[in-house]
């Protein structure tokens, strides 16, 4: 690959923070035209943590997007693990944790 190829490929960043405060990013350099999908399956990253495609959502800076999406230059691709507790359910907890601890 020449200097005029290197220059032709997307820089792309893969992130999936598999827990708080963890994070595992992957920098690669996709060819224009690339997609979302392309981006996951040459990052590794489903297979790294054992995940499935339905079982987590996908996005591009915050945003959801589809599998067919397409890159552009510095897409940083986000895989959003499963939330384990309904965020309300756990203000809930809380709530009544701090309640009960009250004299």
């Amino acid at each position: 690959m020449g200097p005029a190829e290197a220059s032709a490929l997307l820089a792309i960043q893969v992130l999936f923070c598999p827990a708080p405060g963890q994070a595992d990013v992957s920098r690669l350099a996709m060819p224009p035209g690339s997609t979302l999908g392309d981006a996951l399956l040459a990052s590794g990253v489903l297979q790294r943590h054992a995940l499935k495609e339905g079982d987590v959502h996908y996005g591009i800076w915050g945003k959801v997007r589809e599998l067919s999406h397409a890159l552009r230059e510095h897409d940083r691709v986000e895989v959003y693990r499963p939330l384990r507790v309904d965020p309300k359910e756990a203000r809930r907890q809380r709530y009544k944790q701090k309640k009960a601890a009250k004299p």
